[in-house]
């Protein structure tokens, strides 16, 4: 009899042991930086963009939304400022003295509105990410204030870019046009994920 209660206690020890493993490796894999990254990049608009675009901030980023979506805004600016520079370079293209001199010319002025109003997306992405360092160190008081600043500029920034892309008109060569707007669109992408993760800061 003794040793059928040895023999029960020594089973449910070893479950419970197998139990408190089981729930050590579930809550090693779900504190995972990596994986708070897919999490949070569920809530926007294009998740597997978000994903590939800031895992590898995870290590810094920790399991902190204010991390994720400063290194969200920061990812942006630097694929729109690229994108910008791509633009502004198909606008330098030269124009060769032809019977279509004067449509390359209408062609160039579109591309530099597009390359103007992405101008405009990089200061307003240079204007949240400053706010947001404001946001850190705000005062529960002022912590609205301050989110709201970043929403609304990064929102003019994704704006700046969707004006880009309808800048783009007829009179633009089909080529040409395809690079830019690839590109642009891409850019958005990063932008609205950025926003949403922004937006999520409100509900933490």
């Amino acid at each position: 009899m003794e040793r059928n209660s040895f023999s029960l206690m020594t089973t449910l020890v070893l479950i419970i042991i197998y139990l408190l493993a089981c729930t050590a490796i579930i809550f090693a894999a779900s504190s995972n930086p990596a994986d708070f990254v897919r999490r949070s990049c569920k809530t926007t608009l294009y998740p597997d963009v978000c994903y590939k675009s800031l895992v590898s901030y995870a290590p810094s980023v920790k399991h902190s939304p204010h991390q994720l979506a400063y290194a969200a805004l920061t990812v942006s600016i630097d694929r729109v400022r690229s994108v910008s520079s791509f633009v502004a370079h198909m606008s330098a293209r030269p124009k060769p003295n032809s019977f279509f001199e004067n449509e390359r010319s209408i062609e160039g002025g579109v591309i530099r509105d597009c390359t103007d109003n992405l101008k405009d997306s990089i200061d307003q992405l240079k204007q949240s990410i400053k706010e947001m360092g404001h946001l850190g160190r705000a005062k529960a008081s002022r912590y609205a204030w301050h989110l709201n600043n970043v929403e609304t500029w990064v929102s003019g920034a994704l704006t700046d870019e969707t004006t880009c892309l309808e800048s783009l008109s007829q009179s633009t060569e089909p080529k040409v046009k395809a690079a830019i707007r690839k590109k642009v669109v891409e850019a958005a992408q990063v932008t609205s994920n950025a926003l949403a993760l922004v937006n999520q800061l409100g509900t933490h």
